[in-house]
C-alpha cells in the first residue's frame, strides 16, 4: 500500500493547487506557468478519485466540461506532467497566463466541490472496501474536509485489520491516525497487563512497566502489516514482552549484567513461585537448577545479579539508631595492614631457613628499631659483621620470595 506521506490524497493536492493559483500574480507569467502545471496534476489526481467513487451522473458532465480546459492548458504548457515545479520562463504571454489562471480556478473549484459531495455521501462499507483494496481512500476525503469526520462510533465498527490499514494509510500526526491507534490500544489493554503480570515480583513499579508495555504495543500497531502474519495479538505479545525486557536490560540495572543471567533471573523467579506452591516450601538450589536445566553455580550467579538490581545510596540514613548515621559511615575503608599481613605470611614460610643469629638480627633491626652498632653491642660482634649478616639474611629471603609460585603469578 502506498504511504500517505509519499503520495498525498487528491483533496489535499487540489486544495494546495487552488491556494497557489489564487496567490500568484496574473502578470507573473513564470509563476502562473508553475502554478498551472501543479493544478493540472492535482486535477488529474482528483479525477482518478472521482472516477471510482463519485456519482456517474454528476461527474460525467463535470468531466466533459473540465477535460477540454485541461487539455488546452496542457497544450499551452507543453507536457505539464513532466515536472510539478515552476520554471523561470514559460511559453505564455501575459494575457494567456491570466486566462489560464482563471479557467483553472473554475475547474479546480468545481472538482473541489465534487470531492466534498463525494465525501459527504461516503458510506462505512465503501470506506472499508477502499481500505482493504489499498486504493485512494474516500476516508482520506473525510480527513481533508471537516464536513464528514470519522467519529468514534464509526471507528468502533471497524475490525482490527481495518483500523491497522487506516493507521498505515494516514499521516502519523493526523487526528484520525491518533483516534485509530487509541482505539486499538484500548482493545489490547488486557494483553499488555497480562504481559506485565509475569514481572510483578520485580522491584520495578507495575505502573512503570505498564507504560513500557504500551510503548511496545504502539510499536506493534505501527509495524504490523495485516497482509502478513496471523493477527495483531500474535504479533503484539513478543513486541510488548521484548520492550519490557529491553527496559530491564538497558534502564534498570545499576551495573552491567550479562543478558543470559538477566533472563535466568526472570525464569528463576517464576520457577521458584511454581515449586513453592507445588512442594509447600521454598525450593533449594538443587531443585531449582534441575527444574531450569542449569547448574547450581548458575543459580548462585543469578541470585548475585539480583542483589545489584537496585543500589543503595551511601548517604542513606540507617534506621533504628538513636544517633542517625549514614550507610557510608559503617562501611570500612581499605586496611593497609591486610597487605602487610599477607607479606608477613610469605616471610614466615622461609623464616626457619635462616640461622638463629640472623633471625635475631632481623628482629632487633626491624621490630626493635635498633641500629647496627647497637645490635653488635648486644651480640658481642662488630658493626661490620652485623651489616654482612643482615645483608645475607635479606638476600636469602628476597630470593626465596621471588621464586615462590604466588610471586610468579603476580608478575606474569
Amino acid at each position: 500500500m502506498p504511504s500517505r506521506t509519499a503520495e498525498p490524497p487528491a483533496a489535499r493536492l487540489l486544495r494546495d493547487a487552488a491556494a497557489r493559483l489564487r496567490a500568484v500574480d496574473p502578470g507573473d507569467t513564470a509563476g502562473v506557468f508553475g502554478a498551472a502545471r501543479q493544478a493540472v496534476g492535482a486535477a488529474s489526481a482528483a479525477g482518478e478519485v472521482l472516477e471510482r467513487f463519485a456519482d456517474a451522473e454528476e461527474y460525467g458532465p463535470l468531466r466533459l466540461s473540465a477535460q477540454p480546459v485541461l487539455e488546452a492548458v496542457a497544450g499551452a504548457l507543453g507536457n505539464p506532467a513532466a515536472t510539478p515545479t515552476p520554471v523561470p520562463e514559460g511559453p505564455l504571454s501575459s494575457g494567456a497566463a491570466a486566462a489560464i489562471r482563471k479557467r483553472l480556478l473554475d475547474v479546480v473549484g468545481a472538482l473541489d466541490a465534487a470531492l466534498r459531495r463525494a465525501a459527504g455521501r461516503a458510506a462505512s462499507e465503501a470506506d472499508r472496501k477502499a481500505c482493504q483494496n489499498g486504493t485512494v481512500l474516500l476516508s482520506e476525503l473525510h480527513d481533508c474536509y471537516d464536513g464528514q469526520p470519522w467519529g468514534a462510533a464509526r471507528l468502533a465498527q471497524l475490525s482490527d485489520d481495518e483500523l491497522l490499514a487506516r493507521c498505515r494509510a494516514l499521516p502519523k500526526d493526523s487526528q484520525q491516525h491518533s483516534a485509530a491507534c487509541e482505539l486499538l490500544v484500548r482493545r489490547y489493554e488486557k494483553l499488555v497487563r497480562a504481559c506485565v503480570r509475569q514481572y510483578s515480583g520485580s522491584p520495578e513499579p507495575v505502573e512503570d512497566l505498564t507504560q513500557v508495555g504500551y510503548v511496545g504495543l504502539l510499536k506493534a500497531i505501527n509495524n504490523y502489516d495485516p497482509a502478513f502474519g496471523n493477527g495483531l495479538r500474535a504479533y503484539a505479545v513478543p513486541c510488548v514482552t521484548g520492550e519490557i525486557k529491553r527496559h530491564f536490560r538497558d534502564k534498570r540495572w545499576q551495573i552491567h549484567v550479562r543478558r543470559p543471567v538477566q533472563e535466568l533471573l526472570l525464569e528463576l523467579r517464576t520457577v521458584t513461585e511454581q515449586l513453592t506452591h507445588k512442594l509447600g516450601r521454598v525450593p533449594c538450589d538443587d531443585e531449582l537448577a534441575k527444574a531450569l536445566g542449569v547448574t547450581t553455580d548458575d543459580i548462585l550467579e543469578a541470585r548475585q545479579a539480583e542483589q545489584v538490581f537496585a543500589a543503595y545510596s551511601l548517604d542513606a540514613p540507617l534506621g533504628g539508631l538513636d544517633d542517625p548515621a549514614e550507610l557510608g559511615d559503617v562501611i570500612g575503608d581499605e586496611d593497609p595492614g591486610v597487605g602487610r599481613t599477607i607479606d608477613m605470611e610469605a616471610v614466615s614460610q622461609h623464616w626457619d631457613e635462616l640461622p638463629r643469629r640472623e633471625q635475631r638480627i632481623l628482629v632487633l633491626r626491624f621490630y626493635g628499631n635498633l641500629t647496627q652498632e647497637e645490635i653488635g653491642t648486644r651480640l658481642g660482634i662488630s658493626q661490620m659483621h652485623v651489616s654482612r649478616l643482615l645483608a645475607r639474611a635479606l638476600a636469602h629471603l628476597r630470593k626465596r620470595l621471588a621464586d615462590s609460585p604466588r610471586r610468579r603469578r603476580e608478575t606474569a
